[in-house]
């Protein structure tokens, strides 16, 4: 599938890192750093925009790495680009550790999904069919 992009930032476009990779490691594209205090969230630009066909939407979901290393995550995760949109992909960056951290240009803050969607119309009724889970949830299953 071929997606039409421009690429205003200073950085390759995204790109798989490896044949069986799901998303593409998407860049900060700063003209100086951003420091991000604990608990802080800001909006992280890329320079990219995109023209998504119709039924597609992408995702933007945290790097692991950052996650785990820094505890920079994503808020509103995943966050989704509709296909109508064409403004500037920003990255809402979430600090979630007890340290600063800083996010520098050109580093990898997120990775990019692509995948389909559907669109459904409701019908509304006054009962719904029973399942074994019925209203189940929460944990409901147990441990183990």
């Amino acid at each position: 599938m071929q997606i039409q992009i421009i690429n205003k930032s200073h950085h390759p476009l995204p790109q798989y890192a490896t044949s069986l990779s799901a998303g593409m490691d998407i860049r900060a594209n700063l003209s100086e750093p951003v420091t991000l205090k604990p608990l802080e969230r800001k909006l992280i630009p890329t320079g990219l925009y995109i023209a998504l066909p119709d039924g597609y939407e992408a995702q933007m979901r945290p790097r692991s790495g950052l996650a785990l290393k820094h505890g920079i995550s994503l808020l509103n995760t995943p966050g989704t680009i509709d296909a109508d949109y064409r403004g500037e992909i920003g990255i809402i960056l979430v600090n979630l550790s007890n340290e600063e951290f800083t996010v520098n240009d050109g580093e990898r803050i997120c990775q990019m999904v692509i995948t389909t969607h559907s669109r459904i119309t409701w019908e509304p009724v006054e009962v719904l069919n029973e399942t074994e889970r019925g209203a189940g949830g929460f944990g409901h299953t147990g441990k183990e």
